[in-house]
């Protein structure tokens, strides 16, 4: 019988190895005490949601939208602080985070509830002017507001106001989501510039000596999910909207749900300088800052070029991009191809560098 070579592996495969082992366990929740680091969206987050959350209700598939027949619910909670930032509000932001929600989950937003926790001490302007920049975010969304509650608290004890909201859509019956839709040689599009909002929220608290002209992206991304569903809607595997642990964390989730592999092309994905710059000052990544404007698609490569077309012919999108597709290996995995011709392992947020950022 004749010798066999045995060729060992490389360095990038053991620790490839070792982390596909760790991401093929159950997630489970220990820690002791909550910590901001459990909002952050991150790790954190989903060691609490998949962990003790989502088992206490023996619930199995997470999504930003559940659907009843062809009803879509959704709810969320918005925390920001300051209240009002450059490029918009609490208010705008509660509207525009809850109808993104539905909207990724291809469904048409139709109406939202809304309760407001107020802030003893809070001047009555303030609270107006919230009031008016729900109406307005609501007027351009297309929604209507329907009902809600209202609870004032002690002093001290909600940062001025608190907005959680309940929306509700139709879902669109072209196109049916879901992570193990999703197939090796698909494509990753992303409908613009990460980073914004986040950074945006960072500098408005004057936290750090640092000046940069930039705007949060918040905004509804349903006219520009609609173009993708109009060309391409048999194609679509995927879609999510990245806040809380950026583009990172949802293509981690994507990846770990699905069982493949994602490579992302560094100097494909769209970054603007002011952001690049202030994450570079930091010690941050862009991809793990939050949007409130932006959605990331994974999409058959027939269905691929018609939707970026389709999606950088709607005004506000015109700098969509396709960064990245999806691979057999390395499973459940995203890995970044760097500008120098490298690979690094892209995982989750870790900890919480941006609290309170929507």
């Amino acid at each position: 019988m004749g010798d066999s070579l045995v060729t060992a592996p490389s360095r990038e495969e053991r620790i490839l190895g070792i982390i596909e082992t760790a991401r093929g366990k159950r997630a489970k929740f220990r820690d002791e005490r909550i910590t901001m680091a459990h909002g952050a969206g991150g790790k954190a987050t989903g060691s609490l949601i998949e962990g003790l959350l989502a088992p206490a209700f023996g619930m199995s598939e997470l999504a930003d939208a559940a659907l009843v027949d062809d009803v879509a619910l959704t709810t969320d909670s918005f925390v920001v602080k300051p209240l009002r930032f450059p490029g918009g509000s609490i208010g705008e932001l509660a509207v525009n985070g809850t109808v993104n929600d539905l909207a990724v989950s291809a469904a048409q937003p139709l109406a939202l509830l809304l309760t407001f926790v107020i802030e003893e001490g809070i001047a009555t302007e303030i609270l107006e002017a919230e009031l008016r920049a729900i109406a307005e975010a609501a007027r351009r969304t297309g929604v209507e507001i329907v009902g809600g509650d209202t609870k004032v608290v002690e002093h001290g004890k909600a940062d001025g106001l608190y907005v959680t909201t309940a929306g509700i859509g139709r879902a669109d019956p072209r196109a049916r989501l879901s992570p193990r839709s999703v197939r090796p040689g698909d494509q990753v599009l992303l409908s613009g510039p990460i980073g914004d909002h986040g950074i945006t929220i960072l500098l408005a608290r004057g936290e750090i000596d640092l000046e940069a002209d930039l705007r949060s992206d918040t905004r509804s991304v349903y006219p520009f999910v609609e173009a993708v569903l109009d060309v391409a809607a048999s194609g679509l595997r995927w879609m999510r909207d990245p806040t809380r642990g950026g583009v990172a964390t949802a293509l981690n989730e994507l990846a770990r749900d699905s069982g493949l592999g994602i490579v992302l092309h560094e100097e494909a994905i769209p970054v603007r300088e002011a952001v690049r710059g202030a994450c570079e000052l930091l010690g941050l990544d862009p991809l793990h800052i939050a949007n409130e404007g932006q959605f990331l698609a994974v999409v058959a490569p027939e269905g691929a070029d018609a939707a970026l077309q389709a999606l950088r012919s709607v005004p506000g999108c015109e700098e969509a991009a396709e960064i990245g597709e999806v691979r057999t290996e390395p499973p459940a995995m995203v890995l970044v191809e760097t500008s120098f011709g490298g690979r690094r392992v892209m995982d989750q947020l870790v900890g919480d560098p941006l609290p309170r950022i929507c």
